[in-house]
């Protein structure tokens, strides 16, 4: 049944076995990536692969996991997000045939690295998916962690023109049309993956603000305009051991049958479809993004 009010989900107990599971999270060296690798590496998945841009952090991640659950195999996957022809290049150190949990955590204000990016990812790691969906039992998913910033899009949705752009800065230092546009990207691209590819549970996922660096070194106008959005929808400030949870539950908490697919989901495993505008729900303005995107990945050497 969809989920309409908050679930009381403790990871530590209500995970299941990920044993066999081969799991892809982005940016998984800090914040709240870094926690959901820990809390899913307690659960004996066979291997974890992560990315980041510090060595050191990967390393870090690694050795904390280690002492965790040794028995986890994990792979640091150095990615420079802002080049696309990096990051097609990284994923091709993802060596397995299967794929079961995608988890793709975007923060960045750039529409190009916190939608095109992560798009690149997908496109890469989609057939190991799609082929583990055929597989006996499975129960492939692939989680879109977006945030309230996507209401605050242009009056078109996606200005598909100016993407290239600067844009305007909507009076708030470092909130601009890109980033809001990013994440109203995040709810459609998943919607629109969860149309095309039917075998697979893709979700988008706004986790709450959360009380980690991110949010605590934002300008002082933007961190009012976050703090006081999601105060308005119900959803307060969080630290990150409660900021993990809902990408959580929905990556390895949430049944299959439970987990809608194509859904927008607020803290903890609300179903929040309601929430979302026109243009949020747009299924003409997925398909448009949809192509734009795969345009623009194909043009990536």
């Amino acid at each position: 049944m969809p989920t309409t009010s908050g679930v009381d989900f403790d990871p530590e107990k209500d995970i299941p076995s990920l044993q066999d599971r081969i799991i892809f999270v982005t940016g998984g060296t800090a914040g709240l990536g870094r926690a959901s690798v820990e809390a899913l590496a307690r659960h004996e998945p066979t291997h974890i692969y992560f990315t980041g841009r510090n060595t050191q952090a990967g390393e870090s991640l690694i050795a904390d996991v280690k002492k965790i659950n040794p028995a986890v195999g994990m792979t640091f996957v150095e990615m420079d997000m802002t080049s696309l022809s990096s990051v097609k290049e990284a994923c091709d150190q993802f060596s397995y045939r299967r794929l079961d949990i995608l988890m793709s955590k975007m923060v960045e204000i750039r529409f190009a690295v916190n939608h095109l990016a992560h798009a690149m990812i997908i496109r890469r790691l989609l057939p190991a998916m799609v082929k583990t969906a055929e597989m006996p039992d499975s129960d492939v998913r692939l989680i879109l962690l977006t945030s309230i910033g996507w209401c605050m899009h242009p009056k078109n949705g996606i200005e598909f023109d100016t993407l290239r752009s600067k844009q305007e800065n909507l009076g708030i230092p470092g909130f601009s049309f890109h980033y809001a546009q990013s994440k109203l990207a995040n709810i459609l691209y998943a919607a629109e993956i969860a149309r095309q590819y039917p075998s697979i549970k893709a979700v988008s996922v706004h986790p709450g603000v959360v009380a980690t660096d991110l949010v605590n070194n934002l300008p002082n106008m933007r961190k009012v305009l976050v703090y006081a959005a999601n105060w308005l929808m119900g959803v307060g400030v969080v630290d990150g051991k409660k900021g993990r949870l809902s990408q959580l539950w929905a990556a390895a908490g949430a049944s299959r049958n439970e987990l809608v697919s194509g859904a927008y989901y607020t803290p903890v495993g609300i179903l929040s479809n309601d929430k979302l505008d026109n243009f949020a729900k747009s299924e003409e303005l997925a398909h448009e993004l949809w192509l734009y995107t795969e345009n623009a990945l194909s043009k990536v050497v």
